[in-house]
């Protein structure tokens, strides 16, 4: 079992660059210093959990499959859409595979499992997550529209396009009718 749990110590170790990697997309928004790619998975696990809380699906499997989207960037980077379209996109599922291997069969399978489940798009908590992907991403952009840079409103736009539950699409239209500071406001009793 020791030797076992030396590729889970590596992937954890692994795990932490995500902190330091940017999410590059908002570099063409002209953020100077956007949101890390770790920042941005916490945030989507969070809204995964309460779109699938209110959509009737499994909010912890939700948010245990966003936990883990976008953990195969610790190995390919976060490649924005236009790089995309020059390079090709590498498989999250071999990726995980490669990133798997090694550790306790009961533990790999699982993290397999849950990239496939997302990747599959099928199940009402995959759904459930990858709404909250393209909802954080809209949350973001609406911050930093308010930091000043305009140019956001592109990723707004774009993720509410392409939102797919009631409770996503709801969640995105109560978020661009409030500022970014509203929940200030409401915790300090001023109004707004």
């Amino acid at each position: 079992m020791a030797e076992d749990l030396q590729a889970v110590a590596r992937l954890l170790f692994e795990a932490g660059t995500l902190k330091q990697a940017r999410r590059t997309g908002w570099w063409m928004a002209g953020v100077r210093d956007p949101e890390s790619v770790a920042e941005h998975a916490w945030r989507t696990s969070l809204m995964a959990s309460v779109i699938a809380q209110l959509e009737g699906a499994d909010p912890a499997r939700a948010a245990l499959m966003a936990v883990w989207h976008d953990s195969q960037e610790t190995r390919t980077g976060d490649v924005n859409y236009l790089g995309k379209k020059y390079t090709p996109s590498a498989d999250p599922e071999a990726v995980t595979a490669d990133q798997t291997a090694g550790m306790p069969d009961v533990l790999a399978s699982a993290v397999r499992g849950w990239v496939a489940e997302y990747e599959a798009k099928e199940s009402p908590e995959a759904v459930c997550a990858r709404d909250a992907d393209k909802l954080e991403c809209l949350l973001q952009g609406i911050e930093y529209l308010s930091q000043g840079y305009e140019n956001a409103q592109r990723w707004i736009d774009n993720s509410r396009a392409r939102l797919v539950t009631e409770t996503g699409r709801r969640l995105a239209d109560e978020l661009l009718g409030q500022g970014s500071l509203d929940w200030l406001r409401a915790a300090l009793g001023e109004e707004s």
